[in-house]
């Protein structure tokens, strides 16, 4: 074989996913080739990159923080040197509190060992009310901030080209074929091919099966002449310096542009939150590929273990994908086993026969 055309891995799509993967794969010293054309409301290309370890309605602990929270910080920063560009930016985010009882809870809150160490303050009136509404004050929450995700995404491409191959084109199903141990695609070679394609994997063969859901989600780019050091978040955050303005949360709508409904809602939430002037200059539209239990699809095909996917981020994907790509790679290097909540075998009963390539 051409040493040239044959690879440890091929891995197709490079948003979080890819990327992530790719610099797992590459520092482990492996030979990948990626495939992927970029697209502009590809989920990585809209998404504001926000990272937060205390979010949902009940403003709660996310899943695993203790755990993906320290990594997350180790691996962008390590990537920012890799790739000698910038686009890490820790930051400290407040949340408004809005009823006197949401105060009092989280002043107990605070003291939780568990929790003390996401909690910067607790104020219990308002500050800075010049750039955000806070009657009740709010919570101040550490090791947030954002990525700038398509500084990440482009510094990645640039690093795999320089130290792996990078097939600009779109991903065509039809030219993958098995060859005993390995695969095919057209004259390129390798012992595995890795989906990583978000919510396009529908679309496709292999894992048209997976229950990925798209969760379209509308943002803002708003343009200010106010300084503002943290992100405000509540209903709707805003990230200074890219200044965006996000998201909503679609369920159901597939349609494939930017909405009135959406630029309304924003702007509504906008009002309520922040007390500083600013203008809208532009708005975009993107499809997270969520799942039906909210976590992360990692694994092989059940029929095929040449065919692996990466998949099912969600809107977590800044703080989940540098862990998982590590929990991937390891498993793919020395067969250590996938977390069980994670492992694409928790969805063996469904019907995955299907199609699959020749």
């Amino acid at each position: 074989m051409n040493s040239r055309t044959t690879f440890d891995y091929i891995i197709v799509g490079q948003g979080l996913a890819g990327s992530c993967l790719a610099l797992q794969l590459l520092n482990r010293g492996k030979k990948i080739l990626v495939i992927d054309r970029q697209h502009e409301n590809a989920a990585t290309q809209v998404a504001a990159g926000l990272f937060n370890p205390i979010t949902g309605q009940k403003v709660v602990k996310t899943w695993m923080a203790d755990t993906l929270f320290p990594y997350l910080h180790e691996f962008y920063r390590q990537a920012e040197s890799l790739t000698r560009n910038t686009f890490f930016h820790p930051m400290t985010l407040y949340s408004p509190f809005v009823s006197v009882h949401e105060q009092n809870e989280w002043m107990g809150k605070s003291i939780d060992p568990s929790l003390s160490e996401y909690v910067e303050a607790v104020h219990t009136s308002a500050i800075a009310e010049k750039y955000v509404r806070n009657e009740f004050g709010g919570l101040l929450l550490k090791q947030c901030g954002y990525l700038n995700t398509i500084t990440f995404s482009e510094a990645v491409r640039q690093y795999v080209k320089q130290n792996g191959s990078l097939l600009e084109d779109d991903f065509r199903e039809d030219d993958l074929v098995m060859a005993g141990d390995s695969v095919r695609y057209g004259d390129y070679n390798a012992q595995k091919i890795i989906f990583c394609q978000g919510e396009l994997a529908r679309m496709g063969k292999a894992f048209s099966w997976v229950p990925i859901r798209p969760l379209k989600g509308e943002t803002l780019t708003i343009k200010t002449s106010v300084q503002i050091s943290k992100i405000y978040n509540r209903g709707v955050y805003v990230v200074p310096t890219i200044w965006k303005v996000g998201a909503t949360y679609q369920l159901g709508d597939t349609t494939r542009t930017i909405t009135n409904e959406a630029l309304l809602e924003l702007k509504e939430k906008l009002r309520e939150l922040i007390a500083f002037p600013y203008e809208v200059i532009h708005q975009s539209w993107g499809m997270r590929p969520t799942t039906t239990d909210r976590r992360p699809i990692l694994g092989a095909h059940p029929n095929n273990p040449l065919l692996v996917i990466f998949n099912g981020l969600g809107t977590k994907g800044v703080s989940l994908a540098p862990y998982f790509s590590n929990v991937l790679a390891e498993w793919l290097e020395k067969s250590t086993p996938i977390n069980k909540e994670v492992d694409i075998q928790r969805y063996k009963h469904y019907n995955y026969i299907g199609n699959l390539p020749r």
